[in-house]
């Protein structure tokens, strides 16, 4: 009976860890859109020189809502494993790659900053491949779940950089 009691428990707190991995993300994709809502239709950004194969501006929120949602499942696969350095490793590197994300659209939008986000898109990326790595070793699904996010990273990444050089 004690067994059924601590199981119970365990499965009715994963209900509300599920549901912060995934604000989690989702807000922190929020808040920057919230910020540069008015920068990134503004004179400034609409003025870019752009490659051609720039996507669409609508098509930004989808992508990522999307993208938030993975990454929070992700997130709580590895947070429901048993704690280890392994597990505190892999939540600390989503942290961080979440950090940078974060700061993209403001470096971007915010400062003008075009460089500094090619580099901060560099880093997100660099630690998103890192990230899979390490999930892999604790839950492979929570790997490839990132990899839609990796895919997105890298093409946004051969978007900024042509931004960068036509508007030097």
């Amino acid at each position: 009976m004690e067994n059924q009691t601590i199981l119970s428990t365990a499965k009715t707190n994963r209900v509300p860890k599920l549901i912060f991995s995934i604000i989690l993300p989702l807000l922190v994709g929020g808040v920057t859109a919230y910020l540069t809502r008015d920068e990134i239709k503004g004179e400034w950004a609409t003025s870019l020189a752009k490659a051609s194969y720039n996507p669409p501006s609508y098509l930004f929120g989808p992508v990522w809502t999307l993208l938030y949602i993975l990454m929070g499942v992700s997130m709580f696969l590895i947070w429901n494993t048993p704690k280890t350095e392994l597990r505190q490793k892999a939540l600390m590197i989503f942290g961080i790659q979440l950090f940078f994300n974060f700061w993209w659209s403001i470096i971007f939008f915010i400062f003008h900053q075009i460089l500094l986000s090619v580099v901060d898109i560099f880093l997100i990326w660099s630690l998103i491949i890192y990230m899979i790595i390490v999930f892999k070793k604790i839950n492979p699904v929570a790997a490839y779940l990132q990899i839609p996010y990796l895919l997105w990273v890298t093409f946004a990444t051969l978007v900024n950089i042509p931004i960068w050089y036509l508007n030097r």
